[in-house]
């Protein structure tokens, strides 16, 4: 009975061991309120990854227009401080979620992306742009 005690100990041991390396902190999210105001700071860039089609129906006034599968070989041209406060927005969280978790992996400390992203923007009425690319 004592050796399955401490297998079991050994075992939850592991795990908890495993899951601490392998655990990555995910990227923070802000609130549409807290993108609108960075929109106004020369010192934060606010990224739209939305592709070229989806974008024609507007963006918020003062985001660079990035494409997601772009955003990476772009990334160093614009900005070279890995500290810079960088917030993406997407259509609706899902890609610019995930795009800030890697470029957090890549060591861009400050990244974050928007709740909700353009569709919920729409939804509050605030106004979009034409996209000047």
């Amino acid at each position: 009975m004592k050796l399955n005690k401490l297998f079991s100990k050994l075992a939850c041991g592991s795990l908890l061991l495993a899951l601490q390396l392998g655990a990555q902190a995910a990227a923070p999210s802000v609130s549409l309120e807290t993108t609108r105001e960075a929109l106004g700071k020369p010192t934060t860039l606010v990224i739209d990854i939305r592709e070229p089609n989806e974008q024609t129906g507007g963006v918020a006034k003062g985001a660079l227009l990035i494409p997601m599968g772009q955003l990476e070989g772009r990334l160093a041209g614009i900005t070279n401080a890995k500290t810079q406060p960088i917030i993406l927005i997407c259509a609706t969280q899902n890609r610019s979620a995930k795009v800030a978790d890697k470029l957090q992996a890549a060591g861009y400390t400050n990244v974050s992306y928007v709740q909700g992203g353009m569709k919920q923007w729409s939804a509050q009425g605030w106004p979009v742009v034409k996209p000047v690319n």
